[in-house]
């Protein structure tokens, strides 16, 4: 019954300030909405390197060639051939598929409009072990790979560059390194990550890219999918093994390859994300406590004004206790107000993000409770100074307070 009474008070002393207190939160409500915003923001990015990763493949290894330095500069050496991806498919009990690649820039030019696009020369299992879909057409067969066709899948933006439908483009003709190539499929959009868009890349024929395109018989990247019953480590000391028998790598000496873990990478990314993001909401909640710093100041002056009026609850018979329980009840609903508040400024916020920024932001119900809860703590820890300082004035003193 006395807490129940204790609020209605306090409640009905903020309705009489009602200005006074919407400044008095207004440091709370900015906190909260900092807060629960620099972590939705944090979240949705962990979420997007997810969806990323989950794209791509996180069960594929990425093999390339490893850099050497000369005179303190990294130079990219090549020595990953197709003989080494067949040599991976035919002797590797771990990996699932090989897909090798070469991944160059080249002006591509369809009637008037002229692209600098990265063209990607590979194999027919690119879209399997890549998880992508094609929009329109189809992509190249092994028959297409055997005969070093001319033909060529788009990227899902490349018909927007250049301004014509799709599906209108299949069959069309466009030029690479002013050969002529068919257009026989679109893929669907993939989504891109970090400076990587493979909506605006290119796909040919490995064959046709070594033999017609680039005259290199290098490749740059062998892409190994790790089969089901096995484990990434295991398929990384197996991929090792093969690849240095066949570059005949004596014991002791370095590899000429290197192979990267996209999980690991993945991994990586996220840990920095979160510590990023746990950065910035301590930054953000730094503004919780200028506020809660802001709530004890006008607290403690509604003490100096209501001085008289805790004297005469005193001399009615209230005790110490019942004094600085309704000041720390107001202090604590100020700031549990402030905080719903703030709750409802980081949710709009985020979604104002989202939809005019692009950025992909989660406001998760955890991040709401830590923020609310932490408001509630600020509203207790500094309503305690004014609420003793009014539970030990003296009834005669505040009686005769003017």
């Amino acid at each position: 019954m006395l807490v129940t009474e204790t609020i209605h008070i306090s409640l009905a002393s903020i309705r009489s300030n009602l200005f006074r207190a919407l400044l008095t939160m207004l440091g709370i409500i900015i906190g909260v909405g900092a807060v629960i915003t620099m972590v939705a923001l944090g979240t949705g990015a962990q979420r997007a390197i997810d969806e990323q990763m989950a794209s791509l493949g996180g069960d594929i290894l990425s093999i390339q060639s490893s850099a050497w330095f000369s005179r303190g500069v990294a130079r990219n050496q090549q020595t990953l051939t197709t003989d080494d991806a067949m040599a991976l498919a035919i002797g590797s009990e771990h990996v699932a598929a090989i897909v090798p690649e070469i991944n160059s820039r080249f002006q591509i030019k369809y009637g008037n409009k002229n692209l600098n696009l990265s063209t990607i020369g590979t194999t027919p299992n690119y879209p399997a072990l890549h998880g992508y879909e094609l929009a329109h057409g189809a992509f190249f067969s092994a028959a297409d790979e055997a005969a070093r066709r001319r033909v060529v899948i788009l990227g899902s933006e490349i018909p927007g560059m250049l301004e014509v439908e799709g599906a209108a483009l299949i069959g069309q003709k466009v030029q690479i390194r002013s050969i002529s190539f068919e257009i026989i499929g679109v893929f669907e959009s993939k989504g891109g990550f970090g400076w990587r868009n493979p909506d605006d890349d290119v796909w040919i024929p490995l064959s046709t890219a070594q033999f017609r395109v680039t005259g290199n018989e290098f490749v740059q990247t062998i892409s190994a999918q790790v089969s089901e019953s096995s484990t990434i480590p295991m398929a990384m000391l197996e991929i090792e093994s093969v690849l240095r028998r066949e570059h005949g790598i004596l014991p002791g000496k370095d590899n000429d390859f290197a192979i990267m873990n996209r999980k690991q990478f993945a991994e990586s990314r996220q840990e920095a994300t979160a510590i990023f993001t746990y950065l910035l909401a301590g930054i953000a909640g730094v503004s919780l406590v200028v506020g809660g710093i802001g709530i004890m100041n006008i607290m403690l002056v509604t003490v100096t004004e209501r001085t008289r009026e805790i004297g005469v609850r005193k001399a009615l018979g209230a005790t110490k206790g019942n004094i600085l329980l309704q000041f720390l009840v107001e202090s604590t609903i100020l700031c549990l107000l402030g905080g719903l508040l703030g709750l409802a400024l980081g949710a709009s916020a985020s979604a104002l993000l989202a939809k005019y920024a692009g950025w992909q932001t989660v406001v998760t119900s955890s991040s709401a409770m830590m923020a609310f809860g932490f408001s509630a703590a600020v509203g207790m820890l500094f309503g305690i100074w004014p609420a003793k300082r009014a539970a030990q004035l003296d009834p005669i003193d505040a009686l005769r307070h003017e």
